[in-house]
């Protein structure tokens, strides 16, 4: 867990101090998306489930490869998992875009951890009243096992 709030410290911190992600530009939008989009990154790296969890409503979907994940209890064991995953040794999270449009934001990453390599990774956020209403979130994962 501290390794992984070491090695997304800076991510968080890039964000909250220029507002984009590690010189990708950050194309108009709303301040709101922008800061619960930021919030929900920093959530994540410093591995805070509340925090994380604080982002959604009781009505939040996120849509995967793999189907819907409805409401915080199901959005909750995503993160339980990807938490676990990410505070082994080794990991890596990198953020290639970062884009906000008016209530919809758009991230495009990849990551290392000692279970997986994540070539590319992509999530689009539409928030609405402050929380995430709805994301999708897509990844090309290759199993290290």
């Amino acid at each position: 867990m501290k390794l992984l709030k070491t090695l997304l410290a800076p991510l968080a911190l890039a964000l909250a101090l220029t507002g984009t992600a590690y010189g990708t530009a950050l194309a108009g939008g709303d301040e709101t998306t922008k800061a619960v989009i930021e919030h929900h990154l920093a959530a994540f790296g410093a591995a805070d489930m509340a925090e994380i969890m604080a982002d959604y409503s009781d009505t939040s979907v996120i849509v995967t490869q793999g189907g819907e994940l409805r409401g915080k209890q199901a959005i909750q064991g995503l993160f339980t998992n990807l938490i676990a995953e990410f505070a082994k040794p080794g990991a890596k999270f990198n953020l290639q875009k970062f884009v906000v449009e008016d209530d919809i934001g758009y991230i495009v990453w990849d990551a290392e951890t000692a279970d997986n390599i994540y070539e590319l990774g992509t999530d689009t956020f539409l928030i609405r009243n402050g929380k995430i209403e709805i994301q999708t979130l897509a990844a090309k994962v290759i199993s290290k096992n």
